[in-house]
Order: C-alpha cells, then sequence, then structure tokens
C-alpha cells in the first residue's frame, strides 16, 4: 500500500467537506503549528533571555572571587620559602592560637600530625587557613569524623601536614 493510495479516502473527505469547515480544521491546524513553534523554539529563548541577568551576575560574582584566589595564591607564592623550623613554630602556633587546647602537634619526619577533639567547623576552616599561608603546609592526609554535641557541629579526628624539607 503506497503513501497516495493511504491518502486517497482522506482527499476524498477533504474535497466533500463544506469551505466553512476546510476554515476551522485550517485554523485549527495553524493554532497547533503556533503552540508547537512556541513551545519548541520562542518559550525556551524567552527563558533563557529572562535569567540571563541573574546568571551574568552570579557568574561575575564567582569570577571575582576565583580572581581573589588567584591573587592570595600569587602572594603566597611571592613568599620567600620557610625552612623546617620555622614551618614547625608556625604550624604549633596557628594550632594553638586557633584550636587552643582541642588540638595536638606531633612531627614526625617532614610531616606533622595534628589530633584534634571536639573541633568546631569554624576554627578548623580558619586554622586550615593559617596552616596553609603562615606554616606553608599543605594538607596531606585528613581522618575526622564528624560528631554532634549540645554545643552543635564537631569534628574529632587526625590531619597530616605536609611541612618544608630540613
Amino acid at each position: 500500500m503506497s503513501l497516495t493510495s493511504a491518502l486517497a479516502p482522506l482527499q476524498a473527505r477533504w474535497t466533500r467537506l463544506p469551505g466553512r469547515e476546510k476554515n476551522g480544521i485550517r485554523l485549527a491546524g495553524l493554532l497547533i503549528l503556533s503552540f508547537l513553534l512556541w513551545q519548541l523554539s520562542v518559550g525556551p529563548a524567552l527563558g533563557t533571555l529572562r535569567t540571563a541577568d541573574v546568571q551574568a551576575r552570579a557568574l561575575g560574582a564567582q569570577l571575582q572571587a576565583m580572581q581573589a584566589m588567584q591573587l592570595q595564591a600569587q602572594a603566597v607564592q611571592k613568599q620567600p620559602a620557610l625552612g623546617f623550623d620555622e614551618a614547625v613554630r608556625a604550624l604549633t602556633a596557628a594550632t594553638k592560637q586557633t584550636l587552643g587546647a582541642s588540638a595536638q602537634v606531633v612531627v614526625a619526619g617532614e610531616r606533622a600530625s595534628i589530633t584534634v577533639k571536639d573541633a568546631s567547623p569554624d576554627a578548623l576552616a580558619e586554622w586550615l587557613t593559617q596552616a596553609r599561608l603562615n606554616a606553608r603546609s599543605a594538607l596531606v592526609e585528613a581522618r575526622l569524623v564528624r560528631a554532634s554535641t549540645p554545643g552543635g557541629l564537631v569534628w574529632n579526628g587526625v590531619l597530616v601536614m605536609g611541612l618544608p624539607a630540613r
């Protein structure tokens, strides 16, 4: 059965329809086509256009944050290299200042193990920043467990920091 023979009954029925019904069917087809055109092309484009300004502001803020991090990284790179002893002193000072009695520093070789107990997330984040910037040490390994206390969320575990060579 060919396409022409399959469409022959529809063509015969179309020719028998009065002009008013043909116009109604044409109008309905035009409305359906217009709706599909709107849904598939114009509507999504307008949605993108409406959200473009918000996305541009968010991307601008993200770019500024990344540029600030780039400047910070460049400043760290320009700092003179620390010796092993200075790095240990800076790491110990940062630990006592930020984490207080909730942390202990043990140096073994070119690594320092910091055992934390009941350290708040904010204090731990500040300590990591100080350790990276002041002691120029990098986090090598972290084994932390999150615990809930009546005072809020705390962290317990061991952080291993890499130190400069002796």
